[in-house]
Protein backbone atom coordinates (compact mmCIF):
# COMPACT_ATOMS: atom_id res chain seq x y z
CA UNK A 1 0.00 0.00 0.00
CA UNK A 2 1.70 3.23 -0.70
CA UNK A 3 0.89 6.72 1.14
CA UNK A 4 3.04 9.06 -0.57
CA UNK A 5 3.18 9.53 -4.61
CA UNK A 6 6.98 8.58 -3.91
CA UNK A 7 5.98 4.91 -3.13
CA UNK A 8 3.62 4.32 -6.53
CA UNK A 9 5.95 1.80 -8.39
CA UNK A 10 6.22 1.18 -11.75
CA UNK A 11 2.63 -0.36 -12.59
CA UNK A 12 0.76 2.28 -10.60
CA UNK A 13 2.75 4.98 -12.78
CA UNK A 14 1.84 2.94 -15.90
CA UNK A 15 -1.87 3.37 -15.05
CA UNK A 16 -1.59 7.07 -14.36
CA UNK A 17 -0.01 7.14 -17.86
CA UNK A 18 -2.19 5.29 -20.03
CA UNK A 19 -5.28 7.25 -18.05
CA UNK A 20 -3.49 10.49 -19.63
CA UNK A 21 -2.78 9.07 -23.17
CA UNK A 22 -6.73 8.04 -23.03
CA UNK A 23 -7.94 11.46 -22.31
CA UNK A 24 -5.60 13.11 -24.17
CA UNK A 25 -7.64 11.55 -27.10
CA UNK A 26 -10.57 12.67 -26.03
CA UNK A 27 -9.17 16.34 -25.53
CA UNK A 28 -8.03 16.00 -29.19
CA UNK A 29 -11.52 15.15 -30.40
CA UNK A 30 -12.80 18.03 -27.68
CA UNK A 31 -10.56 20.75 -29.72
CA UNK A 32 -11.68 19.45 -33.00
CA UNK A 33 -15.14 20.66 -32.36
CA UNK A 34 -14.05 23.72 -30.56
CA UNK A 35 -12.08 24.85 -33.23
CA UNK A 36 -14.26 23.31 -36.16
CA UNK A 37 -10.87 21.50 -37.60
CA UNK A 38 -9.22 18.19 -37.81
CA UNK A 39 -7.13 17.97 -35.22
CA UNK A 40 -4.58 15.37 -34.81
CA UNK A 41 -2.25 14.91 -31.39
CA UNK A 42 0.91 13.82 -30.93
CA UNK A 43 1.75 11.23 -28.87
CA UNK A 44 1.31 12.48 -25.20
CA UNK A 45 4.30 12.92 -22.89
CA UNK A 46 3.06 11.62 -19.55
CA UNK A 47 4.58 11.35 -16.72
CA UNK A 48 4.72 11.97 -12.80
CA UNK A 49 6.94 13.87 -11.50
CA UNK A 50 7.71 17.22 -9.39
CA UNK A 51 6.60 20.83 -8.86
CA UNK A 52 9.92 21.93 -9.96
CA UNK A 53 10.17 19.74 -12.83
CA UNK A 54 6.85 21.16 -14.11
CA UNK A 55 7.64 24.57 -14.08
CA UNK A 56 10.61 23.74 -16.19
CA UNK A 57 8.58 22.15 -18.40
CA UNK A 58 6.26 25.49 -18.97
CA UNK A 59 9.14 27.52 -19.41
CA UNK A 60 10.12 28.56 -15.99
CA UNK A 61 8.62 29.91 -13.00
CA UNK A 62 8.32 33.45 -14.78
CA UNK A 63 6.94 32.55 -18.13
CA UNK A 64 3.37 33.94 -18.70
CA UNK A 65 0.91 31.45 -18.83
CA UNK A 66 -2.67 31.19 -19.03
CA UNK A 67 -4.71 28.50 -16.62
CA UNK A 68 -8.06 26.84 -16.07
CA UNK A 69 -7.81 25.30 -12.64
CA UNK A 70 -11.02 22.90 -11.90
CA UNK A 71 -11.33 20.65 -9.18
CA UNK A 72 -12.70 17.18 -9.25
CA UNK A 73 -14.70 15.72 -6.40
CA UNK A 74 -17.22 12.89 -5.39
CA UNK A 75 -15.40 9.89 -5.18
CA UNK A 76 -12.09 10.71 -6.28
CA UNK A 77 -11.05 14.15 -5.55
CA UNK A 78 -8.13 16.55 -6.74
CA UNK A 79 -7.10 19.49 -9.25
CA UNK A 80 -6.49 19.58 -12.88
CA UNK A 81 -5.23 22.25 -14.31
CA UNK A 82 -5.34 23.31 -18.37
CA UNK A 83 -2.10 25.49 -19.63
CA UNK A 84 -0.99 26.92 -22.06
CA UNK A 85 1.66 29.80 -23.10
CA UNK A 86 0.43 33.12 -24.00
CA UNK A 87 1.20 33.04 -27.67
CA UNK A 88 -0.68 29.85 -28.07
CA UNK A 89 -3.64 31.37 -25.87
CA UNK A 90 -3.74 34.49 -28.16
CA UNK A 91 -4.37 32.31 -31.28
CA UNK A 92 -7.08 30.16 -29.67
CA UNK A 93 -8.95 33.05 -28.66
CA UNK A 94 -8.06 34.93 -32.34
CA UNK A 95 -9.77 31.34 -33.74
CA UNK A 96 -12.69 31.19 -31.67
CA UNK A 97 -14.14 34.86 -31.43
CA UNK A 98 -13.48 35.51 -35.04
CA UNK A 99 -16.25 37.84 -36.70
CA UNK A 100 -17.14 39.30 -32.39
CA UNK A 101 -15.61 42.67 -33.04
CA UNK A 102 -12.30 41.58 -30.66
CA UNK A 103 -9.65 44.14 -32.82
CA UNK A 104 -6.85 43.99 -30.27
CA UNK A 105 -4.99 40.57 -30.53
CA UNK A 106 -2.17 41.77 -27.98
CA UNK A 107 -5.46 42.88 -25.43
CA UNK A 108 -7.22 40.08 -23.06
CA UNK A 109 -10.28 40.86 -22.66
CA UNK A 110 -13.17 39.44 -20.48
CA UNK A 111 -14.47 37.57 -23.76
CA UNK A 112 -11.41 36.05 -24.55
CA UNK A 113 -10.49 34.99 -21.21
CA UNK A 114 -14.05 33.54 -21.05
CA UNK A 115 -13.44 31.88 -24.22
CA UNK A 116 -10.29 30.29 -23.26
CA UNK A 117 -11.67 29.03 -20.05
CA UNK A 118 -14.69 27.27 -21.91
CA UNK A 119 -11.93 25.23 -23.61
CA UNK A 120 -9.76 24.46 -20.62
CA UNK A 121 -13.23 23.30 -18.97
CA UNK A 122 -13.33 20.93 -22.14
CA UNK A 123 -10.48 19.42 -22.03
CA UNK A 124 -10.57 19.34 -18.30
CA UNK A 125 -13.87 17.37 -18.29
CA UNK A 126 -12.33 14.87 -21.36
CA UNK A 127 -9.38 14.06 -18.79
CA UNK A 128 -11.91 13.68 -15.74
CA UNK A 129 -14.46 12.00 -17.68
CA UNK A 130 -11.84 9.42 -19.17
CA UNK A 131 -11.54 8.42 -15.14
CA UNK A 132 -14.79 7.96 -14.53
CA UNK A 133 -15.48 5.85 -17.57
CA UNK A 134 -12.54 3.68 -16.57
CA UNK A 135 -13.66 3.19 -13.10
CA UNK A 136 -17.03 4.01 -13.02
CA UNK A 137 -16.47 6.51 -10.27
CA UNK A 138 -19.23 9.64 -9.60
CA UNK A 139 -16.66 12.25 -10.35
CA UNK A 140 -18.39 15.87 -10.38
CA UNK A 141 -16.02 18.89 -11.26
CA UNK A 142 -16.16 22.42 -9.60
CA UNK A 143 -16.69 25.82 -11.91
CA UNK A 144 -13.35 26.46 -13.65
CA UNK A 145 -11.67 29.20 -12.73
CA UNK A 146 -8.92 31.28 -15.18
CA UNK A 147 -5.66 32.88 -14.03
CA UNK A 148 -3.05 34.56 -15.94
CA UNK A 149 0.25 34.52 -14.20
CA UNK A 150 3.73 33.05 -14.34
CA UNK A 151 3.88 29.91 -14.34
CA UNK A 152 5.43 29.05 -11.22
CA UNK A 153 2.64 31.06 -9.40
CA UNK A 154 -0.11 29.12 -11.09
CA UNK A 155 1.88 25.88 -9.78
CA UNK A 156 1.93 27.22 -6.33
CA UNK A 157 -2.04 26.53 -6.55
CA UNK A 158 -2.14 23.27 -6.14
CA UNK A 159 1.01 22.95 -3.61
CA UNK A 160 -0.81 24.98 -1.26
CA UNK A 161 -3.84 22.99 -1.56
CA UNK A 162 -2.39 19.49 -1.63
CA UNK A 163 1.01 19.78 -0.69
CA UNK A 164 0.91 18.44 2.58
CA UNK A 165 0.15 15.06 1.04
CA UNK A 166 3.23 15.08 -1.52
CA UNK A 167 5.10 17.58 -4.07
CA UNK A 168 4.11 14.46 -7.65
CA UNK A 169 1.28 15.24 -9.76
CA UNK A 170 0.76 13.93 -13.39
CA UNK A 171 2.15 15.96 -15.98
CA UNK A 172 0.89 15.59 -19.74
CA UNK A 173 2.77 17.64 -22.47
CA UNK A 174 0.47 17.77 -25.93
CA UNK A 175 0.69 18.87 -29.27
CA UNK A 176 -2.05 19.66 -31.31
CA UNK A 177 -2.05 20.12 -35.58
CA UNK A 178 -5.04 21.22 -37.48
CA UNK A 179 -4.89 22.17 -41.12
CA UNK A 180 -4.20 25.65 -40.05
CA UNK A 181 -2.61 25.73 -36.27
CA UNK A 182 -0.41 24.44 -34.03
CA UNK A 183 -0.98 23.93 -30.64
CA UNK A 184 0.95 22.78 -27.54
CA UNK A 185 -0.82 22.44 -23.99
CA UNK A 186 -0.28 21.08 -21.07
CA UNK A 187 -2.38 19.31 -18.18
CA UNK A 188 -1.29 19.06 -14.87
CA UNK A 189 -3.26 16.70 -12.77
CA UNK A 190 -3.42 16.33 -9.19
CA UNK A 191 -5.34 13.42 -6.62
CA UNK A 192 -5.40 13.09 -3.14
CA UNK A 193 -3.09 9.61 -2.61
CA UNK A 194 -6.52 7.65 -1.67
CA UNK A 195 -8.17 8.51 -4.78
CA UNK A 196 -5.22 7.01 -6.67
CA UNK A 197 -5.63 4.15 -4.30
CA UNK A 198 -9.54 4.04 -5.28
CA UNK A 199 -8.97 4.09 -9.26
CA UNK A 200 -5.78 1.63 -8.81
CA UNK A 201 -8.64 -0.50 -6.67
CA UNK A 202 -10.92 -0.30 -9.41
CA UNK A 203 -8.82 -1.07 -12.26
CA UNK A 204 -8.08 -4.24 -10.35
CA UNK A 205 -4.32 -2.89 -9.42
CA UNK A 206 -2.94 -4.16 -6.24
CA UNK A 207 -1.82 -1.23 -4.13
Amino acid sequence: MFNIYEELNDTHIDVLREIGNIGAGNAATALADILDDRVEISIPIVRVTDFDTAVNALGGAESMTVGVMLNYYGDANGMIMFLINMDDAKLVMKILLQGYGEEDENEITEMKLSAIKEIGNILGSSYIGSIATLTGLQIELSIPYVAIDMAGALMSVPIIEFGAVGDKVMFIEESFSGREHNLKSNVVMFAQVDTLRIIMERLGIGI
